[in-house]
């Protein structure tokens, strides 16, 4: 399968992610103003998509990132270490006070009608100093990596991120590596410095070196200034906006191939409806929908990619890798967690119609 794009058979890396690693304190169903103690993830979404391809997968995964030499350093390099990534590290120092430091995300997972809370400590992030000529990007492909993947999220960190995935996306290109970006458009990051503006700016400046884009349609609209369609959702599950805006897409980016997102409706905290949807090369698919029984929502689009990510790398065909991708959201959301627990059997059990009897 080509899905349109000239993808590698092998390599020494199937995918490497660029991007930010963080530790997430969760305090279970506790919100952080009571709580008494909290479990730690490790997290970033690009790692997350590494992590859930070695861990689940079975692919050969790395992660270029920034690692700060101190004990959440050491606590987080423990974490890409058991998920199988291989790390590609530019080393900081930390000076005993200020740092820099690995971001933290507080989130609280919510209950039933109380919704989960989320919100940050970015301050002075290692990861938002890493700039263009920190990574060897000639000796890190030279053995051959098949795909490499970005985010939004570490494009809105500061000023030199985004510059330092469009220097990775060339070099990728280059390199013959096939090159996705997930657009997580994340308005608080993006107004500590440049805006919305300045955000349109350098997203467009990377998806010019895109084949593959993962994004809803709000992500389209912010991240790319994509006029939305005239047609109105019947539903957070109806597809109809999404593939609505491609031709809009596709005409701004004619080097884009595909295009994905995962589409769920939230009835409660713990209760939602989940699908998913692909864009590849002219054609659109969509996964069945089911009902989620949620322990954990972190982590479910990277999930989604990951599986969707794998069935494109495994040449799956275009609905059987939607619906891969699809399989495997949805049981992320039933661990604690950001990264997979999930086994290759369950998702591909799942995928095809699997449910939740007993497995003796």
């Amino acid at each position: 399968m080509s899905y349109g794009m000239d993808l590698k058979t092998e390599g020494v890396l199937d995918l490497l992610s660029l991007g930010a690693l963080v530790h997430r304190l969760d305090p279970g169903i506790i919100p952080f103003r009571k709580a008494t103690h909290c479990d730690i993830h490790v997290s970033g979404g690009e790692f997350n998509v590494a992590a859930n391809l070695a861990d689940c997968f079975g692919l050969k995964t790395g992660i270029a990132t920034a690692m700060v030499n101190y004990p959440i350093g050491d606590l987080i390099a423990e974490r890409v270490k058991a998920m199988g990534v291989t790390p590609f590290y530019k080393y900081f120092e930390h000076n005993g006070v200020t740092g820099p430091n690995m971001a933290t995300v507080y989130s609280d997972r919510g209950q039933g009608i109380r919704a989960p809370v989320v919100f940050y400590n970015r301050c002075n992030e290692a990861a938002a100093q890493l700039k263009p000529g920190d990574f060897e990007w000639d000796k890190i492909f030279a053995g051959g990596v098949r795909w490499f993947n970005s985010g939004g999220i570490f494009a809105a960190l500061s000023e030199t991120t985004g510059q330092l995935i469009i220097e990775g996306m060339k070099a990728a290109k280059a390199h013959g590596a096939i090159t996705s970006f997930d657009l997580n458009y994340r308005a608080k990051l993006w107004n500590l410095w440049g805006g919305h503006e300045v955000a349109l700016k350098v997203l467009h400046s990377i998806v010019e070196h895109v084949d593959v884009i993962v994004g809803n349609e709000e992500d389209l609209q912010m991240g790319l200034g994509i006029a939305g369609p005239e047609v109105a959702a019947r539903s957070k599950l109806d597809p109809s906006v999404f593939f609505g805006m491609i031709d809009k897409v596709t005409a701004m980016y004619p080097n884009v191939k595909v295009v994905a997102t995962t589409l769920r409706e939230v009835h409660s905290t713990n209760r939602h409806s989940w699908s998913a949807v692909a864009w590849v090369n002219g054609k659109t698919y969509q996964a069945p929908t089911c009902e989620l029984d949620v322990v954990d929502r972190v982590g479910g689009g990277d999930g989604y990619a990951a599986g969707f990510f794998y069935g494109l790398l495994s040449g799956a065909s275009e609905q059987e890798a939607v619906n891969l991708g699809w399989a495997h959201g949805a049981l992320l959301t039933t661990y604690p967690g950001d990264t997979t627990m999930a086994t290759l059997d369950q998702v591909r059990a799942f995928a095809k119609g699997g449910s939740a009897r007993i497995q003796r």
